[in-house]
């Protein structure tokens, strides 16, 4: 088995607090949770003056125009949806007429798979998942490359939903939208899966043991029964329903076999 291509560590992606039990920087696991997020927090600088970065909650995903068959253990760019005129839009404009590689953007994902419930409230945490991603956005100006992010997108959103809606995109869609393509510099991602991790002087205090209630409460992120709009004339059709019971079941799968960890791993202490 080949080894997986991971991330190189540099000063900014480097996971620093508990590390080497918690920091990943393999492609593969990184660019799923990227994928897996409904939103991503894109943040920036908006310009020398400003006293406070900016961030956008935007929606994108992970591709390749180039290789559109790539899997998510490749080497991919990250496409993000946005309006036209936006301020991210103008500075990524400014950026590359100033013959920089891009706006510079560090783009933040995050899931929330359970709540730690430990004897000490410092003890307490989470069971998650996150990645952050660190490039340079530039403008995609190839209509065609336009059009393939456009799908990559609407196809996160709900899978195959790009050949079920009106097409082809008019004029004024097209206009109106603008996409970035974040040529990705460098990426890591943290995650927290085990039980609830007390101090050895709190689990000796039996006291404690025998009064306060600890454990693990699973978190998960499902949809619900498609709701119809007020104009809709059709059933639900298979490709929602088929999304819907896909996006579910990985969800399940993922807290199930999390709930099983919690249950068979041994406690370290102190590793909240």
């Amino acid at each position: 088995m080949g080894r997986s291509l991971e991330y190189p560590k540099r000063g900014h992606n480097t996971v620093n607090r508990l590390g080497k039990n918690r920091g990943v920087y393999d492609l593969e696991i990184i660019h799923s949770i990227i994928n897996g997020s409904l939103v991503l927090n894109v943040s920036f600088a908006p310009s020398p003056d400003d006293e406070f970065p900016a961030i956008l909650p935007m929606i994108g995903t992970m591709a390749s125009f180039e290789n559109p068959s790539a899997g998510l253990d490749e080497p991919l760019d990250c496409y993000l949806h946005g309006y036209v005129s936006s301020r991210i839009m103008n500075l990524t404009r400014q950026a590359q007429e100033a013959g920089k590689p891009g706006l510079p953007v560090c783009i933040a994902a995050s899931k929330v798979d359970g709540l730690i419930l430990a004897i000490s409230s410092f003890s307490h945490s989470y069971n998650y998942r996150s990645a952050v991603l660190f490039g340079y956005a530039q403008l995609v100006t190839d209509l065609d490359e336009k059009q393939y992010a456009m799908e990559q997108i609407t196809n996160k959103v709900v899978s195959d939903r790009w050949r079920n809606t009106r097409l082809p995109i008019n004029k004024a869609e097209l206009s109106s939208t603008q996409m970035l393509r974040v040529q990705i510099n460098s990426g890591s991602g943290k995650i927290r899966d085990g039980p609830p991790a007390d101090d050895k002087a709190d689990l000796a205090d039996k006291n404690a043991v025998d009064t306060i209630w600890t454990g693990y409460l699973p978190v998960t992120e499902t949809i619900g029964e498609p709701v119809a709009s007020s104009y809709n004339q059709i059933a639900v059709p298979q490709h929602v329903a088929d999304h819907r019971k896909n996006f579910n079941d990985r969800v399940r799968e993922y807290s199930d076999a999390c709930v099983t960890r919690v249950k068979e791993m041994k406690v370290t202490y102190g590793d909240v």
